[in-house]
């Protein structure tokens, strides 16, 4: 009796390895649609954003530096003016997005 006790146990297990494979299945596929998929996205957004910006484009830099873009170089710099005459020379990776995004719709609807 005490065998067969052990043995339905053991049977009771086989089935759980399954369930545990399809949770795991579900746990990555979760990962994914919800923070890998849209880390993804917004990267390319930013590469998109950093790849399209040109002389006169006012943005702002992660240090919140407000300026305009004068001259976008090739080796992955721009010069930006922060006041007239004062020129500063930055990376492309330094430009925030978001707060430029920001900044130009506050200043759209005042043009």
């Amino acid at each position: 009796m005490l065998n067969s006790i052990f043995l339905m146990a053991g049977q009771g297990q086989q089935g759980g390895g399954s369930f545990q494979l399809i949770m795991m299945v579900a746990i990555i596929g979760v990962f994914y649609f919800f923070m890998i998929r849209p880390q993804a996205k917004k990267a390319k957004e930013q590469k998109k954003f950093i790849d399209n910006l040109q002389k006169g484009d006012k943005i702002v830099t992660i240090a919140g530096i407000h300026a305009t873009v004068n001259k976008v170089n090739e080796d992955g710099t721009l010069q930006i003016e922060v006041n007239p005459g004062s020129y500063l020379k930055i990376e492309k990776s330094a430009i925030s997005q978001e707060w430029t995004a920001a900044l130009n719709k506050v200043a759209a609807p005042a043009k």
